[in-house]
């Protein structure tokens, strides 16, 4: 399927944060810290009803499989589940995990032989959300201001984020995301994330809710924003 891309216009959207609503603030901190993504995260206290596959993943780039094993070990050194062990694919070198407070991550390389030793750089970081209409979603997130960096038809979607964004927006179909992360599609209630953005509040098709960032200076947080 074709690639469409847009200009390269620089996205007047983007995503200035992510938080993390979870039950034990504290606990999630020591994870994060371990795992050694506690400098990309907000965490917010929440006891909100959630079941099953929340929706979204959060994926991390890195040089090579070394860097992923890295990461990897961390994480389940520090409490997390592996829902899928790293493996060598047709796209590179991957796994899956999932943290104690049930946010499942994806780390991955397009490089599938190391040229150096393991690091604890992280290249890129994408939120995933898995979305039931990809096309539907991509233009509603247009109408509010993101530019479309990549699509491959009502598969993907991929969003321009400027240089002052950490964080990378894309959407998945939703059964594709769920059986790329080894997981039943099916969950229920609160997706337990909330996105700090630059185009005030809104809660997208699929239930995603977005923040002004600016409101995010008063949020507490048992861990820094993103830098």
């Amino acid at each position: 399927m074709a690639m469409a891309t847009t200009a390269s216009t620089a996205s007047h959207t983007s995503v200035a944060c992510v938080i993390l609503e979870v039950a034990d603030p504290e606990a999630a901190r020591r994870f994060y810290t371990a795992f050694g993504v506690d400098a990309h995260l907000r965490l917010r206290a929440s006891e909100a009803d959630s079941a099953g596959f929340r929706g979204f993943t959060l994926a991390l780039t890195v040089s090579g499989p070394a860097t992923v094993d890295s990461f990897l070990g961390a994480a389940v050194d520090a409490g997390a589940t592996v829902l899928k062990p790293a493996a060598r694919s047709l796209w590179g070198y991957g796994g899956v995990v999932q943290a104690p407070d049930g946010t499942i991550w994806k780390v991955a390389t397009s490089a599938k032989k190391d040229t150096g030793p393991a690091t604890r750089e992280i290249d890129e970081i994408v939120l995933l959300l898995g979305v039931e209409d990809v096309k539907g979603s991509k233009q509603f997130y247009v109408g509010r201001g993101l530019s479309v960096a990549r699509s491959f038809g009502g598969k993907y979607a991929e969003f321009a984020s400027g240089e002052s964004s950490p964080v990378k927006l894309a959407l998945y179909k939703r059964r594709g995301l769920a059986k790329d992360l080894g997981v039943p599609a099916e969950g229920t209630g609160s997706h337990r994330i909330v996105v700090g953005g630059t185009a005030g509040s809104f809660t997208d098709p699929d239930g995603f809710a977005w923040e002004p960032a600016t409101s995010l200076t008063s949020t507490p947080s048992t861990a820094p924003a993103l830098s």
